[in-house]
């Protein structure tokens, strides 16, 4: 069936079906129908509103008024703040007043303590930043309250105050009867609207379920799609635009299949043709190397051009023999041929017999403690030092150092050098198969998969390798290994 029949198709099936459109569009209108309950709820909210607002506007007129009234002596005493306290308290209405004083490091009240916790610090700066005063609304331990701020100050009667006194007095009241009062509001209003909420439900959740399906079912298959499954498909119902999603989605899965199957086939084909010349190179490569060894000796009786010619093809071909014997290792690292050779070592011992055997001691320093054993594989644990402090000596500078040391069951060895270290950009790509930072390095003495050979050969062992910077320059390479092989003890 061709894509453009399979098109006219369900352009036929819509045109003959309720869309998805219109079933909104009803779903809307449904939700309009329950309009009532809202409405309930917005009257409530305003006489909620109004209720505090009087509550709040009463005792802070009140509160003035009293502080007004008052006839104040400075400086004051705690004795006379708190005949201040128990004066304004007496004159508290509606409810009872808890009045509390402050002047300078004086504080006092109407009741046994000085102070108070529904009085925040943000009320006291609100207060005496505004002479006319201020409240707040707090709810401390389930209970809500009314504090009011006031600051006391000196003027004549009937003008503006003038001056403040460094007095602030502090009014907390209860809201128990207006929170009563609301909790009755919100009971009507629940039991005025839980009845048509109740009728519009049912039809709501239908309406909601036959919607949302479709996009639950493209939900499980996008993340079954993301964990790998290429041949996951949804099941088409209908012929409205979330059918029409759904066999986008198909025809999409079903074309990301076929070029992942491509993809693999082309990647296994270029493996299997880099093994099979690595493979075919070898023979010949030996007798090229047994040749260039013997020419090598013989190069001091020849003429200066002759012998310059004889290293040049010495060299070009020992990096060639190093590239087969690379591609050959990474072919086995594909295709998961690679084993362990498992073995109890000294770890210091053996990291100094790759620098000897590299003739590295004097160019490298180390700090190799001693009696640190681990489970390795030394043949590949000689592959991972021999290529990272290699790499530091090519391409850093001085001083070029190997660590060692224990961290728990891990083993961290380090190798570090003093060059500008590695740029941001190449990070990411560090490990990278033939990746070269410098594009003018693509004849240098590296493959370009030695590092890449080096964190496959980690990964074997079960450890991970990290590049970085220093904090005073230089790359930093950091490798951690268990030191008992995976499978063994307890490993992360």
């Amino acid at each position: 069936m061709t894509g453009r029949f399979r098109i006219r198709i369900r352009r036929l099936r819509r045109a003959g079906r309720l869309g998805l459109r219109a079933r909104l569009i009803a779903a809307f209108l449904l939700v309009a129908a329950i309009a009532a309950a809202t409405t309930a709820t917005l009257i409530y909210q305003e006489a909620r509103s109004a209720v505090l607002k009087q509550s709040q506007d009463t005792a802070v007129a009140q509160l003035r008024d009293q502080i007004g009234a008052q006839t104040v002596k400075l400086p004051m005493t705690r004795t006379s703040l708190r005949e201040l306290s128990l004066a304004v308290g007496r004159q508290g209405k509606p409810h009872p007043w808890y009045v509390f004083a402050e002047y300078g490091s004086l504080r006092a009240s109407n009741v046994g303590q000085t102070t108070s916790g529904v009085i925040t610090d943000d009320l006291r700066r609100r207060t005496r930043a505004n002479p006319h005063g201020t409240f707040q609304r707090v709810v401390k331990d389930g209970r809500p309250w009314l504090t009011v701020g006031m600051p006391v100050m000196l003027g004549i009667a009937g003008q503006e105050p003038s001056q403040p006194t460094g007095i602030t007095v502090y009014a907390v009241m209860p809201l128990t009867t207006e929170e009563a009062n609301v909790r009755a509001m919100v009971t009507a209003a629940r039991d005025g609207a839980l009845p048509a909420l109740a009728v519009a439900l049912v039809p709501a959740l239908l309406a909601a379920r036959s919607v949302l399906r479709p996009v639950r079912d493209l939900r499980r298959a996008a993340s079954s799609m993301g964990k790998g499954r290429l041949d996951t498909r949804i099941e088409v119902k209908g012929s409205d635009e979330l059918a029409d999603l759904a066999w986008t989605f198909n025809e999409s899965a079903e074309a990301l299949e076929r070029s992942v199957e491509e993809l693999q086939k082309a990647e296994a084909r270029a493996r299997r043709f880099a093994s099979d010349v690595s493979h075919e190179l070898r023979t010949p490569l030996a007798g090229m190397l047994a040749v260039t060894e013997v020419l090598d000796e013989d190069a001091d009786r020849l003429d200066p051009d002759t012998a310059a010619a004889v290293r040049l093809v010495s060299a070009e071909t020992g990096k060639l023999a190093t590239l087969v014997e690379d591609l050959m290792e990474i072919s086995r690292f594909d295709a998961k041929a690679a084993e362990l050779n498992l073995d109890e070592v000294d770890v210091a011992e053996t990291i100094r017999k790759t620098l000897q055997n590299r003739r590295w001691e004097d160019l490298v320093g180390a700090e190799l403690p001693p009696g640190i054993r681990a489970m390795l594989d030394p043949r590949r644990f000689d592959v991972v030092i021999a290529n990272l402090v290699g790499n530091a000596l090519r391409h850093g500078a001085a001083p070029v150092r190997v660590s060692l040391r224990a961290d728990g069951d891990r083993l961290v060895t380090e190798v570090t050098d003093g060059g500008p270290g590695i740029a941001p950009a190449v990070l990411p790509h560090i490990f990278d198969r033939f990746y070269k930072a410098d594009a003018a390095r693509t004849r240098s003495a590296g493959s370009g998969l030695g590092l890449a050979i080096t964190l496959e050969n980690v990964r074997l062992h079960g450890g991970t390798v990290r590049a970085a910077n220093g904090p005073d320059g230089g790359a930093v390479f950091t490798v951690a290994l268990p030191s008992r092989p995976p499978g063994e003890g307890e490993l992360p």
